[in-house]
């Protein structure tokens, strides 16, 4: 009563044919979705590096300003300040800042905007009365006295 083995075993290790396409789909759609969310990480950071810088400029204006005198305050109620500004010395243009100063007495109020670059041949008196409309990077007022 010898039963003799047969060498083919009834059920074949490995993966077939079909596990081998779902596996591989399977690790398509997660690497679809972490190459996403790599994208939209980049995106993310370069938007906030926009912001960071705008409202360094915003805040070095309203310093410049708080060391100024009576008398260039009042100077600088008479007009607007518009700048174009190159942060990394590339010769490019990068921000817009537009500085007001308005005077009530013994006190300044300053309203500071700073936009991209986008809006550098756009209309002064198109944007101030609607800065809201704008992409507004970043926006300071403060008051300064004397």
């Amino acid at each position: 009563m010898n039963k003799k083995k047969n060498c083919l075993p009834l059920k074949s290790k490995g993966f077939t044919l079909l596990e081998s396409v779902v596996g591989m789909a399977i690790v398509g759609i997660v690497l679809l979705g972490l190459a996403q969310l790599f994208t939209l990480g980049v995106m993310n950071n370069m938007r906030s590096d926009r912001i960071t810088n705008a409202t360094f400029l915003a805040q070095q204006q309203v310093d410049f300003l708080r060391n100024l005198t009576a008398s260039e305050l009042n100077t600088l109620a008479a007009q607007t300040l518009d700048e174009l500004i190159d942060v990394n010395n590339d010769g490019t243009c990068d921000f817009r800042r537009i500085t007001r100063v308005h005077s009530s007495g013994f006190y300044w109020d300053v309203n500071i905007l700073v936009l991209t670059a986008a809006y550098k041949g756009m209309n002064l008196a198109d944007i101030l009365p609607n800065s809201d409309n704008y992409k507004v990077k970043a926006q300071m007022c403060t008051i300064i006295s004397r």
